[in-house]
């Protein structure tokens, strides 16, 4: 067992009890036995396992990670991190029974709980995973978003959450809602992430500033005043510090809710019309300007008696219907403490612009937003 893993371990051992994000923790090895192409902990190459963090520029080799959920590590992506001699050292928090699928982690100590607030939800599904990047469990852990079930965990932990474009990697869900994605603590690790599960890194971001459209509801949300004047802000000073050039045409989307319940319910006919005239305006959008922001939700992190009536999902779906990337960046903090995300999605096939676009985020948006742990 290397340093990082080691210490990976110690502070599950630490942390997870107060945090309940792990539903398993693997201090020899996974389910399955050993990692592809060598005992866990031990590269593929051969060479010396390294230190978890910093990932920038180095192998993934030794560094470890969590997978979401009892299935996550034989999903594709687990597979091709272990491949690349990442060490998966446990199964995260995903809704147990009778609970709503998009606001609920349930692991091993009990509900889930936002590391930045333990009285609110850290969101879902891939709510363990956020948990532990955000807490320095791990540097980073497996996802899939199939309505914002990576975006929405990212963006009320205070983490980078990537989905990835439909169809780049394989995934179980035959609606095709659901992407892959990554959680990870910076760039550096989604960008480690994309070069391991694809086997290239091709960003192709213009230079900057890069045009972008700002929308704060997509033409049909209700979004909570501080929500929007915190991911506001964020876009401003991405503006002032030269990353985007902000056109000043609105932006609006038709309400994806009927539609994407339509084709989660096996009646994809319903949604033709919807989606066919959304991705019309997406295509037209992209066209001109590589970058859409918006922020994540409409709300702040809500209690865990659940969300109400209101979609916490009401600005990420639409993009699940369509197949865009989409990540989540943090952008700040709210009055009640808890961060908020910004949004940023592009052209299909364009996810490797969108870390590099994090990237230089992670330079200029609210520092506290990107260093501050909760723990």
């Amino acid at each position: 067992m290397n340093a990082a893993v080691a210490e990976a371990l110690g502070r599950i051992a630490r942390l997870d009890p107060a945090l309940s994000a792990f539903t398993e923790v693997w201090p020899d090895a996974p389910p399955g036995g050993p990692s592809p192409g060598g005992p866990a902990g031990h590269p593929v190459d051969g060479g010396p396992p390294r230190s978890g963090v910093p990932l920038s520029g180095m192998p993934l080799s030794g560094v470890p990670f969590a997978v979401k959920g009892p299935s996550g590590i034989r999903g594709y992506a687990a597979r091709r991190l272990r491949a690349a001699g990442a060490v998966p050292v446990g199964s995260t928090a995903v809704p147990g029974p009778g609970t709503h699928w998009q606001t609920w982690g349930l692991g091993a100590h009990g509900p889930t709980r936002n590391p930045w607030r333990p009285d609110r939800t850290p969101g879902g599904s891939s709510a363990g995973s956020a948990v532990a990047v955000a807490t320095g469990m791990v540097p980073l852990a497996t996802g899939s978003d199939g309505a914002g079930s990576v975006r929405i965990p990212a963006a009320w932990c205070g983490v980078l959450g990537l989905r990835t474009t439909a169809g780049l990697l394989p995934s179980p869900d035959r609606t095709g809602l659901a992407s892959a994605g990554v959680l990870a603590a910076g760039a550096d690790g989604a960008q480690a992430y994309l070069r391991a599960v694809t086997g290239r890194y091709e960003p192709s971001l213009p230079e900057f500033p890069v045009p972008a459209v700002w929308s704060a509801d997509l033409g049909f949300a209700a979004v909570d005043d501080e929500v929007e004047r915190v991911a506001r802000r964020a876009v401003e000073r991405m503006a002032a510090a030269g990353l985007v050039r902000l056109d000043a045409t609105s932006y609006d989307l038709l309400d994806p809710c009927d539609a994407w319940l339509a084709v989660r319910g096996g009646q994809p006919d319903l949604a033709t019309a919807v989606r066919a005239e959304n991705d019309h305006r997406l295509a037209s959008l992209f066209a001109r300007t590589p970058l859409l922001l918006t922020p994540v939700t409409p709300n702040r992190p809500h209690g865990h008696e659940g969300p109400g009536e209101r979609y916490s999902t009401s600005l990420t779906w639409s993009f699940n219907l369509s197949g865009h990337p989409a990540a989540s960046i943090p952008a700040g903090f709210g009055p009640d403490g808890c961060p908020v995300g910004l949004q940023i999605v592009a052209a299909p096939g364009q996810d490797a612009s969108l870390v590099e676009m994090a990237r230089a985020a992670e330079l200029i948006t609210e520092r506290s937003a990107w260093s501050a742990s909760p723990h």
